[in-house]
């Protein structure tokens, strides 16, 4: 039983992460993985910090962009001209399918 039915099971290596806070995350990966392949950092599931594999030097947030809303998106690709123009050229459609065009 087990293997027979399941399959082989690799040989796995477990290498820990820890975040500034503290918390440790065990990830698992396979043991002929080469070491470069194996992440130096990832985020951690419990606080989404950065997390690094060396426990006394954690990682430290790089800079916390604030969330833009899609308005702020569409304000950075339009200057104000062209967002005119647009709001100009969608009311005509929208008074012409109405009909109330003036």
């Amino acid at each position: 039983m087990g293997e027979q039915d399941r399959g082989f099971h690799a040989d796995r290596i477990q290498v820990s992460y820890w975040d500034e806070m503290g918390n440790e995350t065990v990830r698992n990966f396979a043991a002929n993985l080469p070491d470069e392949e194996i992440p130096e950092t990832i985020d951690s599931p419990s606080t989404g910090l950065p997390a690094g594999r060396d426990k006394d030097n954690p990682p430290s947030v790089t800079k916390l962009e604030p969330y833009k809303t899609h308005l702020a998106y569409v304000k950075e690709r339009r200057s104000e001209e062209e967002a005119a123009t647009l709001l100009e050229e969608a009311l005509v459609q929208l008074r012409a399918r109405r009909g109330t065009a003036s």
